[in-house]
């Protein structure tokens, strides 16, 4: 199939379960919101080497957040509850406690599967009980600006990590400025994140020639080596530059919604040749998401 005149490959993308939790974060304006919640998500782009995957999900306004101050909803998402609960607590504590004038809210009040962030122990019992927009906070007094409030259990559920596609463009200019496009574009879409936010090293699990490798460079997807390599996923011609967006969501609706989006956004720029998406024949998760299908 045609999208605006960009060939869409009838191909699907594979990915795996995950653990999610959506914290909001607020603060006395937008800059240190962000600033906060930019931290807090930092060494967050992929499970093979980092902790774990996260990223800003949306900015919020002060009519949507518990306090009435400007936020920023963040998505962080880990294999197992275990280890999601070491980074939420780890991530506010050292990112988020820390900034100037934030405050921590839960992002999921409605799910059924809680994990305890508890912070208020930092206050060395000056800390103290307060509600905020009616939810039970704690706030700790000794922080020098203030009061930092928190609340301190947070909603976790089943996500779903390593949807994706691929841009090819022409040029790097080309397909850069369209993965800019289709990222912005994600950045609409409610429960989901592109951790990355865009990927210039595809990797393939595993490794040929290093067995101690986890992950390795995927070589059919680049345009450098498409002669060394037999079975080369990259379009004879005109295709000089590929960049796969990564997404993960709170569920496959998510999913869908920000690969439709994202994949809309990125044909809109002239010389983009080719939409793909990723998988390695259904080894690596359960989930497919194909291109067709979600457009």
């Amino acid at each position: 199939m045609e999208l605006n005149g960009v060939f869409i490959e009838d191909e699907y993308a594979e990915a795996f379960p995950n653990w999610a939790c959506r914290v909001i974060i607020t603060a006395i304006n937008e800059k240190w919101a962000v600033n906060a919640a930019t931290e807090a998500t930092g060494f967050a782009t992929s499970a093979i080497g980092c902790p774990c995957e996260a990223g800003i999900e949306r900015i919020l306004s002060a009519e949507e957040t518990p306090d009435g101050r400007p936020g920023v909803a963040i998505l962080i998402f880990t294999g197992g509850k275990k280890k999601l609960k070491e980074q939420v607590v780890e991530r506010l504590a050292e990112c988020v406690l820390t900034s100037p004038t934030a405050a921590v809210f839960d992002g999921m009040p409605e799910a059924e599967e809680r994990i305890d962030v508890k912070l208020h122990f930092f206050g060395d019992k000056f800390e103290h009980k307060v509600e905020v927009g009616g939810r039970k906070c704690w706030a700790i007094p000794p922080i020098m600006n203030g009061e930092y409030i928190g609340e301190e259990e947070f909603g976790i559920v089943k996500g779903i990590a390593g949807g994706n596609f691929f841009i090819m463009g022409e040029s790097v200019e080309a397909a850069l400025e369209s993965a800019e496009k289709a990222v912005e574009a994600i950045k609409t879409c409610p429960g989901s994140i592109t951790s990355f936010p865009v990927v210039a090293s595809g990797s393939k699990v595993g490794s040929k020639a290093y067995k101690f490798m986890a992950a390795t460079t995927n070589e059919k997807y680049c345009p450098t080596i498409r002669d060394q390599v037999e079975d080369s996923n990259v379009p004879p011609e005109d295709v000089a530059c590929i960049y796969e967006i990564v997404i993960d969501g709170v569920d496959e609706a998510a999913i869908k919604a920000a690969t439709k989006a994202g994949v809309e956004a990125a044909v809109t720029v002239p010389g983009i040749k080719r939409i793909t998406s990723g998988n390695f024949g259904g080894t690596l998760g359960p989930y497919k998401f194909s291109l067709s299908e979600i457009l």
